[in-house]
């Protein structure tokens, strides 16, 4: 019988299991190796989820006492409403998990997280290619078909 799945907030000693499934998430974007996220990311973003002062937050889902995915958003102001928006930066299942629905329950929760924090919507971005992905998305909102443009500015042109 498989083990249940519980979607709850991160904690503190969480660290050891959340890292190792971020390490996969940014594998999985091609962030590993000479790419990968720098050393002072790691602990930063870490430090976030648990600052009062910071509007990041990381849901985990659990299964048998171990992390099988994480989800990580942040509210924030925009120009088109008045009330804040929330951004889903990052969701991800563990490989062999996936296909029980851990995803639809962590965007279920943040779709929760956001509507008890007042927002007037949500969205996300996923790559082209993260078809599996997208198969979930579709079910779940609207694919508005805008495109992410995106420059670092720590290279000069």
């Amino acid at each position: 019988m498989a083990q249940a799945i519980s979607i709850r907030d991160v904690t503190k000693s969480d660290y050891d299991q959340w890292r190792s499934l971020w390490g996969q998430y940014n594998a999985f974007y091609g962030r590993e190796g000479p790419t990968a996220l720098s050393d002072a990311i790691i602990p930063s973003t870490w430090r976030r989820f648990f600052d009062p002062n910071e509007q990041v937050f990381c849901l985990v889902a659990e299964s048998g006492g171990n992390l099988v995915g994480l989800a990580h958003y942040i509210f924030h102001r925009n120009t088109i409403t008045i009330e804040n928006t929330c951004y889903l930066q990052d969701l991800f299942s563990d490989s062999k998990m996936r296909g029980l629905g851990i995803g639809r329950q962590l965007v279920t929760e943040f779709y929760e997280r956001a509507r008890l924090a007042g927002t007037r919507g949500v969205y996300w971005h996923t790559h082209s290619s993260n078809q599996t992905a997208m198969k979930l998305y579709d079910k779940m909102a609207e694919n508005t078909e805008f495109v992410v443009y995106r420059r670092s500015l720590s290279k000069r042109r």
